[in-house]
């Protein structure tokens, strides 16, 4: 009786399927673009839900982060209101102009101290240990950007009812309110990963504390959140058109107050400056994470 002849590879059936040999071992197949998406998206859910439930333990930070938006209104606004020294469009009150305006900069401040977690993260150990598992960087940063985005869709609802209170009258459209809450989510995106981007240039919590705060004030000042372009000066309506802060209050004030605005515009630069951010951020996550 004679054996078979050593070293002869085992035949592929033609007719098993697709993938598969005839005794069962199964090959390794690439995956679908869909997949792969739709892992991301997996991913960026479960670290941005990671992020909200940080919340619970400690709600003292939306308490006092809505103490500034509401002197804004309760002062500045009321005071602007009666003086008239702002001129708006249309002739509507101050009050109802300003609104937009303390939401985007209360989402604005929330979102642009956002780095100095991931610094801790980085201090404690915790972001070499996200580094290394099979999640991309871009999924990394883009949960973050979006729970901070989150965070500050809860913040603005404290500053819609505190504007409703106030008198000022914002739509009620379910639609046109989840426009709005897709807006501030945009915006603080970007500015998170702003935040982030300066983390990974600056490396450490103090200097990021002392650039954010360098910059909050004149993204504020040189945006439309407080006064419309026409009266700045050209110099000042130059910057204005190239802050993305601009494009989010022109959106909101469209969205809340209907106000004319060019949504498609805003939302376009909006979406593109939170890619850009969420690439920069991811790029230099390594340099933080050593």
């Amino acid at each position: 009786m004679t054996s078979a002849a050593p070293g002869v590879p085992p035949v592929v059936s033609a007719e098993a399927p697709a993938g598969r040999a005839d005794f069962g071992v199964v090959l390794p197949q690439a995956d679908t673009p869909l997949a792969v998406l739709r892992r991301l998206a997996s991913r960026i859910v479960t670290l941005c839900w990671v992020e909200l439930r940080k919340i619970r333990h400690d709600r003292t930070e939306l308490y006092t982060r809505a103490i500034q938006p509401a002197l804004w209104l309760l002062i500045y606004g009321e005071v602007f209101t009666k003086i008239h020294a702002i001129p708006t469009p249309g002739g509507i009150p101050y009050l109802a102009y300003l609104a937009p305006g303390i939401l985007a900069q209360s989402a604005l401040f929330i979102a642009i101290f956002y780095g100095i977690q991931i610094i801790w993260e980085r201090d404690a150990g915790v972001l070499t240990k996200l580094m290394v598992t099979p999640t991309p960087r871009s999924a990394l940063i883009s949960g973050k950007a979006f729970a901070a985005g989150l965070r500050s869709v809860v913040q603005g609802t404290v500053v819609v009812i505190l504007s409703a209170l106030l008198g000022v009258s914002l739509t009620a459209d379910p639609l046109r309110l989840i426009g709005a809450a897709a807006v501030v989510v945009l915006g603080s995106a970007f500015f998170s990963c702003l935040s982030m981007t300066i983390a990974g240039l600056a490396l450490s919590r103090d200097r990021l504390m002392g650039i954010g705060q360098a910059i909050t004030m004149p993204l504020f000042f040189s945006s439309s959140a407080l006064y419309p372009e026409k009266i700045m000066p050209g110099w000042l309506q130059v910057i204005s058109k190239c802050n993305p802060l601009s494009y989010e209050v022109d959106a909101l004030r469209g969205l809340l107050i209907g106000t004319p605005a060019h949504l498609g515009l805003d939302l376009t630069v909006l979406v593109c400056a939170t890619i850009a951010g969420v690439v920069v951020s991811a790029a230099l996550l390594p340099r933080l994470a050593r």
